[in-house]
């Protein structure tokens, strides 16, 4: 979710600074709830809520445990999964103004959560019951790979990854090399869009 692009580059991988802020309050409704985000320019679906996203979202079910919300964005996943479950959540991303947002975010929706900048999993020292993503698609395969498949040393035993990815991005390729280390379960499809489970095998 932190990732934006200009040209075949990742145009603020590590910093923002170049690009001018200017923020903007935007409200949506979550399987009948009501949220409140604040967006900016260099943040991922800046003018509201994705779909792809909102698909996730509408596909989770009985979450408990710790949960990270891997690449926050502006902090969309891991502030509905703090509202509406019962649960302890990390948010990390790379982008720093995501991170900015994303903490006045959890104020602004009124949530307990952990918000902290990450390079992959380079900061994450625990386990999680359950990662949840709407992964960066365009930071290429490698790097997409990368982060899925290295999610697994940070599930607990019966952990699962949960992500969102959409038919023209891979999907079937991608799910199928997946299997080689997780069992995988569809668990939701909503025009072109996978929510993918998949579990440590």
């Amino acid at each position: 979710m932190g990732f934006i692009f200009k040209g075949d580059k990742v145009a603020h991988y590590f910093t923002n600074d170049y690009i001018e802020s200017k923020e903007i309050k935007t409200k949506c409704i979550i399987n009948n709830r009501q949220f409140i985000f604040i967006t900016d320019n260099g943040v991922f679906s800046k003018k509201g809520l994705d779909f792809g996203t909102r698909t996730l979202l509408s596909n989770l079910d009985n979450l408990s445990g710790d949960v990270l919300d891997f690449g926050c964005g502006y902090g969309p996943i891991g502030i509905y999964i703090a509202k509406t479950f019962d649960t302890k959540v990390d948010m990390v991303d790379i982008n720093k103004r995501a991170i900015v947002l994303s903490k006045k975010n959890a104020k602004e929706n009124n949530v307990d959560v952990n918000i902290f900048e990450s390079d992959i999993y380079s900061k994450i020292e625990k386990k999680y019951d359950y990662i949840v993503t709407n992964p960066p698609i365009r930071v290429g395969k490698k790097i997409l790979y990368e982060i899925l498949f290295q999610a697994k040393q940070h599930l607990t035993e019966n952990g699962k990854l949960l992500f969102v990815i959409h038919k023209d991005q891979g999907a079937k390729t991608l799910i199928k090399n997946l299997q080689q280390e997780y069992n995988i379960e569809i668990i939701g499809k909503n025009k072109g869009f996978y929510v993918v489970s998949a579990q440590s095998k």
